[in-house]
C-alpha cells in the first residue's frame, strides 16, 4: 500500500483518521499503532512478524544496556542490539549480492558455485534499521532515557507515515511527542494540507516525468541519440525528487495531523552551488544521520590529516550508496558523489564561489544527473552505454516522439518553476505554519481536498503509480 493509491486515499486514510479522532486520549498510540502494522502487513504479511519480534527483542536489550552497572556490560549490550539490527539488514538485503559475487569470483576460478535461495527484500528495511540504530545509540550516549512501555518504542519504530520511506526520524527528535503531544484543529488542517501538496508533487509531476523516463531508458542505448539520452537522464532527476519529496511531505503532513512535527528532509536540492551544498539540502534526514553515526565517530573533521578527513568521506559516501542498494552500481553512485566531496574540499569550492551562482548551480545540476544514471540502472555495462549515448554527440535525428518532447517540456518547466527563485517564493507560501483567519482556512481546506480528488482521478486513469524509495 503506498500513499497514492486509491485503497490508501479512500478507505485506509479515512477510516483511520475518524478512529484516532474519536479515540480517547490515552488510546491514540494505540490506534496509530495497531493501523500501522495493519498497513506494514499490506505488503509484508511474513515479515511483519520478524520485525515486530526484533523490535521487541531490541527494546528489551536496550532497557537492560541503559540498566547495567559497568561500560562493559553496556557495551556488550550496545554490541548485540547494533548485531541484531545491522544482522537483519545485512541478511535480507545484502545476502544475494554478496552470494551473487562470491560465485561469479568461484566460477571464474573454475570452482562450482554456491547454492542459494534468493532472499526476498523487505520493503522499508534500510529505514527500519537507520530509525532502530539512533535509539540504541542514544541511549548509550546517555543522550536520552529509554521509553518505559514497550507500545511507545513500537509506534516510534513502525509509524506508518514515515517507516517505509522516510524521513528518517531519529530517536531524540519524537521522544518527547510519544509519550505526550497535542494535535489541535490547525494541527490536522495544516497536515491534511501538506498531505496534498505532496500528493500533487507525486501525481502531477513525478509520474509523468517517470512514465517518460522510463520511456526512454526501455530504449536501444547502442542507437540513442544525445539530446534524447540527456532528456531521459534530466527526467529522471526531476522524477526521483518529486517523487521522493512528494512522499516526505506526504509523511510529515500525515504526522502533523497526529501532532508529530517530523523533520524536513528536501530544501530545493537543484538549486545548490555545489556538491556539498546538494548533500545540505537532498535527503537531509540521511546526511544528518550519516554526519552524528558515522562521519563524527570516524573522526569527522577533527582527524589529524588531510588524508584521513579524505578517506572518512569517501568511506562514508560509498556506504551511503551501498545503504540505497546491493549493487555495485549504487556503490559506484556514492563513491562518484564522495569524489566531488573531496575535490570540493581541495579547490572546487573556492573555483565555484567566484564563477558565480547560476554556474555553479549549473556544473552541480551536470554532476548529479550524471551521479543519477548510475542510480537509475542496474548495472555497470548499462551505465556507461547510456553515458557513451548522453556523450555521442553525432547530430543524429531524436529518437524520442514529438509527443514525447512535448510532454518532458511542459513537466520540465512546471519542475524548473517549483525549483526557480520565483517557484521557491510560491511554494513557501504554500507552506504555511499557522492559519491566521476562518477565511485561509477554507482557502485551504478547499486546495487540499481538489487535489485529493483530482490525484485520485489521475491515479485511476493512468496505472502509473510508483514509489522509488519504497525499495530501499
Amino acid at each position: 500500500m503506498v500513499f497514492s493509491s486509491i485503497i490508501f486515499l479512500f478507505y485506509f486514510l479515512p477510516v483511520f483518521l475518524v478512529v484516532y479522532t474519536l479515540a480517547p486520549e490515552r488510546w491514540k498510540n494505540a490506534v496509530i499503532l495497531t493501523f500501522s502494522v495493519f498497513f506494514y502487513a499490506w505488503g509484508a504479511p511474513v515479515f511483519v512478524f520478524v520485525l515486530l519480534a526484533s523490535t521487541i527483542i531490541d527494546f528489551y536489550l536496550v532497557r537492560s544496556l541503559h540498566r547495567a552497572a559497568t561500560n562493559r556490560g553496556r557495551k556488550v549490550r550496545l554490541l548485540l542490539s547494533l548485531s541484531l539490527n545491522l544482522g537483519l539488514l545485512a541478511y535480507f538485503k545484502y545476502a544475494n549480492f554478496f552470494v551473487e559475487n562470491l560465485n561469479a569470483a568461484l566460477l571464474s576460478a573454475g570452482v562450482d558455485a554456491v547454492g542459494w535461495t534468493a532472499v526476498a527484500l523487505p520493503i522499508g528495511i534500510s529505514f527500519y534499521t537507520f530509525q532502530t540504530l539512533t535509539y540504541s545509540i542514544d541511549v548509550y550516549r546517555r543522550q536520552l532515557e529509554p521509553l518505559d512501555r514497550l507500545a511507545d518504542y513500537l509506534l516510534f519504530i513502525m509509524s506508518f507515515p514515515q517507516m517505509i520511506a522516510g524521513p528518517i526520524v531519529r530517536f531524540r527528535e519524537v521522544a518527547a511527542q510519544l509519550r505526550e503531544r497535542q494535535s489541535t484543529y490547525e494541527d490536522k488542517l495544516l497536515g491534511f494540507h501538506r498531505f496534498c501538496l505532496g500528493l500533487a508533487k507525486k501525481v502531477f509531476i513525478a509520474n509523468v516525468l517517470g512514465a517518460k523516463a522510463d520511456e526512454i531508458y526501455a530504449l536501444d542505448f547502442t542507437t540513442l541519440d544525445a539530446p534524447t539520452a540527456w532528456l531521459g537522464a534530466v527526467a529522471y532527476a526531476g522524477q526521483i525528487y518529486f517523487d521522493f519529496a512528494g512522499y516526505s511531505d506526504m509523511a510529515i503532513g500525515l504526522g502533523r495531523m497526529m501532532g508529530f512535527r517530523f523533520p524536513e528532509n528536501f530544501n530545493s536540492p537543484y538549486v545548490a552551488t555545489s556538491i556539498s551544498d546538494f548533500w545540505r539540502r537532498w535527503h537531509i534526514t540521511l546526511g544528518r544521520w550519516m554526519r552524528d553515526y558515522l562521519y563524527i565517530p570516524l573522526g569527522g573533521n577533527r582527524v589529524g590529516s588531510r588524508f584521513r578527513l579524505y578517506f572518512n568521506l569517501w568511506v562514508v559516501f560509498l556506504l551511503s550508496g551501498l545503504w540505497h542498494g546491493a549493487s555495485w552500481n549504487f556503490v559506484i553512485w556514492g563513491a562518484f558523489h564522495g569524489f566531488f566531496l573531496v575535490l570540493d574540499r581541495l579547490f572546487l569550492l573556492r573555483w565555484l564561489g567566484k564563477v558565480g551562482r547560476l554556474p555553479a548551480v549549473i556544473f552541480t545540476c551536470f554532476v548529479v544527473i550524471i551521479g543519477w544514471v548510475f542510480f537509475r540502472l542496474e548495472t555497470l555495462g548499462e551505465a556507461t552505454e547510456y553515458l557513451s549515448a548522453m556523450f555521442r554527440w553525432d547530430f543524429a535525428l531524436p529518437v524520442a516522439s514529438p509527443k514525447l518532447w512535448l510532454t518532458l517540456a511542459v513537466s520540465l518547466l512546471a519542475s524548473w518553476g517549483v525549483l526557480s527563485a520565483p517557484g521557491r517564493w510560491v511554494e513557501a507560501r504554500l507552506y504555511p505554519t499557522a492559519v491566521s483567519s476562518t477565511g485561509t482556512a477554507v482557502v485551504y481546506l478547499t486546495l487540499g481536498l481538489l487535489v485529493y480528488l483530482l490525484s485520485a482521478a489521475v491515479i485511476t486513469s493512468q496505472g502509473f503509480n510508483p514509489f522509488i524509495y519504497f525499495r530501499f
